[in-house]
């Protein structure tokens, strides 16, 4: 950004996607009372756009016609423009792109709504190109069309948004609950969305569909929970699932999605091969995924899923790590193609010509990796997914083949291959450090960091690196530090040079409180736990419908959105709701007050019966909480010296398999475990056995005789998996 331009309101702001957009001619309002009372005030409609800052048709859009002196003069005259960060609002971002779906059976960022002063729209689109093309109307025009039919068709407008929007209340208000309903049947529910993901499940490529192709983790959730053995599918609907969801995870991995170099996952794949990205980089996809591949790892025990979870994992660590311990948004898509030059290009971080990468290594390293990555003399990436000629003689490094065949291709021994390939692949790494980075959103999201809090949390579980713990705790201070309002229990939805304004919205308190808890399941601290609870209480307080069950997106003490709407969609991020769902079994398990919490979720399991039995495909994370709901809760005690060896022993064997519906406990006779020993009565007398650590495995409440072998237990812990029975 140039200071010496001059400034509009957005310079106030602290959104790096609002601050992008400060210099412009445009006379940008942030979302605020403010712009609607300008609006009454001067009688016109509001112009909303609606991006992010690493949105690639975001910037498009920007540099075409936000900075064009000649359109903005036509914006300022005609509209009240507000400009907001879909990250920092996601309720404002919600309920107008349902409002553009609705209308325009499509929807996407950057967006654009138009709205009369009382924030009711009107019309809506996506992304407008500054003259007609792609067979969109030029943005000039259709401002000159919107402004003319605010002078004479006022009415006919006014009429328009209030049918849209009575419809918008039909889809959101839901009739009361019935508590007496019964939910669905958690089996069958579970069958019929992996029959349904079996059903679109691309064999040859993996994921689900045809292109663009989207990682989804809900969907690889859903998929590993089959894996379970309380999941109680047939063995050939197990292994469906489980066959789907590898080949789409060793897809993802070996496919230009994944970063070969650097580690971490983009956005999504533009072709069906998971090739060509979309190249930004999201800290929830990070997190997800990064799940997602230790789940696999916990259920084959293949080195190679924990391989790329730790990839993942470290990308986050070097370079989306803030140094007090928050999680940074996103990395761009878009960077400059060298330093000194003025051009951007999407992906021109990661990708290389075979010029560069044979001038980087030894002819032989050269050799090995050219033909493992896929790199070819005029580039590998395929036409159709490259419309704007972006990759044309680049090539965007894949894995074609692995290092057995490409040992075997050049009569080589693996071992060798192996290390020059690794050699290679240093070298390149470091080279492309001196590339002019992506740019970074440094804005910490409470419900990413969540997101990410359980990832690291889960990591330290599964691989027992210490530094995945302490990346979870740092980020879990700082949160409690910087965004929690201990006076009033209220969260703050993000930082940047100091918290943000804007309260934290359901989707905020429901992934801290799962990273709480999958903290709490890694490290045993009382704290991690009663925070949830807190945290919980004050989500049930702000947002649960008390008529109908499940989570308001937003708390009803802000009166500048229209309408209050629950997510019912597990996509990019998975619902409210449905990790809400989730999180209550969970807490009943931890805690004893099962039927409060029991009770809830039921409630919210309720609210959500039509989608779960009709459109399972739509929020498999649900689908995940049903599942959790019926089931027995199990509890595994560890008593013993926290870090002794035969205590870490008896840990490692309980964590083994993949068992999601455990909750592992542990006690060490400090007034932490006297604590949790005083909400979980039936654990009180359980101790070591002589001095060694032992191990009690309970079910409804009553345990069974200690264990001290880890591998008695890890026998027993799955044989209560196999005879569990469903929860009543």
């Amino acid at each position: 950004m140039n200071a010496a331009l001059p400034t509009n309101r957005l310079a106030h702001e602290k959104s790096p996607y609002l601050l992008q957009h400060a210099h412009n001619p445009v006379d940008w309002f942030p979302w605020g009372e403010e712009a609607f009372a300008q609006a009454r005030a001067e009688d016109k409609p509001v112009f909303l756009s609606v991006g992010y800052s690493t949105c690639h048709w975001c910037h498009v859009m920007a540099h075409e016609s936000f900075e064009n002196p000649a359109i903005a003069a036509l914006m300022n005259a005609h509209f009240i423009n507000v400009k907001v960060d879909r990250e920092e609002r996601p309720d404002v971002d919600r309920l107008y792109m349902t409002f553009v779906q609705a209308t325009t059976g499509s929807g996407g960022w950057p967006m654009s709504v138009w709205l009369q002063p009382d924030g009711k729209p009107f019309l809506g689109g996506t992304y407008f190109p500054p003259d007609d093309r792609y067979g969109r109307r030029g943005f000039p025009a259709l401002l000159g069309a919107i402004a003319e039919a605010w002078k004479k068709d006022r009415a006919k407008i006014a009429a328009q948004s209030e049918r849209v929007l009575d419809a918008l209340r039909d889809m959101t208000t839901a009739a009361p609950a019935d508590e007496k309903e019964t939910l669905p049947d958690a089996t069958r529910v579970l069958q019929t969305a992996a029959g349904q993901f079996g059903a679109q499940f691309d064999p040859a490529w993996g994921g689900f569909g045809d292109a663009p192709k989207f990682p989804r983790p809900a969907v690889l959730a859903l998929l590993a929970r089959a894996q379970s053995p309380t999941a109680d599918l047939s063995p050939r609907e197990c292994e469906q699932a489980r066959e789907a969801l590898l080949i789409t995870l060793d897809r993802m991995a070996a496919g230009g999605m994944n970063d070969q170099l650097g580690g971490g996952f983009h956005r999504y794949s533009v072709d069906a091969f998971w090739h060509v990205p979309h190249f930004e980089k999201m800290l929830y996809d990070q997190a997800q995924l990064a799940v997602a591949y230790l789940d696999a790892f916990t259920i084959t025990g293949e080195e190679k899923y924990a391989d790329i979870a730790r990839a993942t994992l470290n990308y986050v660590l070097r370079d989306l790590t803030a140094p007090d311990g928050g999680f940074y948004c996103a990395e761009d898509a878009d960077s400059l193609l060298a330093h000194g030059r003025p051009e951007h290009a999407e992906g021109a971080f990661y990708v290389w010509t075979k010029a560069e990468i044979e001038a980087a290594l030894t002819p032989e390293e050269a050799r090995f990796f050219c033909f493992q990555f896929g790199v070819e003399d005029d580039g590998n990436a395929p036409s159709g997914s490259d419309p704007h000629g972006e990759f044309v003689g680049k090539n965007v490094l894949i894995q074609r083949h692995t290092t057995a065949e490409t040992a075997a291709h050049f009569s080589q021994p693996e071992h060798r291959v192996r290390t020059l390939l690794e050699l290679a692949r240093e070298k390149l790494f470091h080279l492309r450090k001196k590339r002019p980075r992506p740019h970074l959103d440094d804005k910490i999201v409470t419900a990413w960091n969540g997101l990410m809090i359980s990832a690291f949390a889960r990591a330290y579980a599964v691989l027992d690196e210490i530094k995945y713990l302490r990346a979870a705790r740092s980020a879990a201070d700082f949160i409690q530090a910087k965004l929690y309002r201990a006076d009033d229990g209220i969260m703050l939805r993000s930082f940047r040079a100091g918290a943000s304004r804007i309260e934290g919205f359901a989707d905020d308190y429901a992934f801290l409180i799962a990273g709480l808890l999958d903290l709490f399941a890694a490290d045993f601290r009382p704290a991690d736990l009663a925070w949830a609870e807190r945290l919980q209480a004050a989500q049930d307080r702000l947002f649960f419908d008390e008529t109908a069950g499940g989570y308001f997106n937003h708390s009803a003490r802000d009166a500048t959105v229209l309408l209050r709407m629950k997510e019912d969609h597990d996509g990019a991020e998975p619902a409210a709701s449905s990790v809400a769902a989730l999180n209550l079994v969970r807490l009943a398990a931890l805690t004893g007050r099962v039927d409060e919490r029991r009770a809830r979720a039921a409630q919210t399991l309720r609210a959500f019966s039509a989608q779960l039995t009709r459109l399972s495909q739509a929020v498999p994370t649900m689908v995940c909480a049903l599942v959790a709901h019926h089931t027995e809760p199990r509890q595994v005690l560890i008593a013993g010296a926290r870090d002794a060896a035969d205590t870490r022993a008896l840990l490692r064997a309980a964590r083994r398999d993949f068992q999601p519906d455990l909750t592992l406990l542990f006690s060490d006779g400090s007034d932490e475990s006297r604590w949790l020993a005083e909400r979980l009565p039936y654990l009180a007398n359980a101790g070591p056995v002589e001095g060694q650590a032992a191990a009690y495995v309970c079910e409804r409440q009553t345990c069974q005789l200690p264990i001290t072998d880890p591998a008695a237990l890890l026998a027993a812990v799955g044989a209560s998996a196999r005879t569990a029975d469903r929860a009543t």
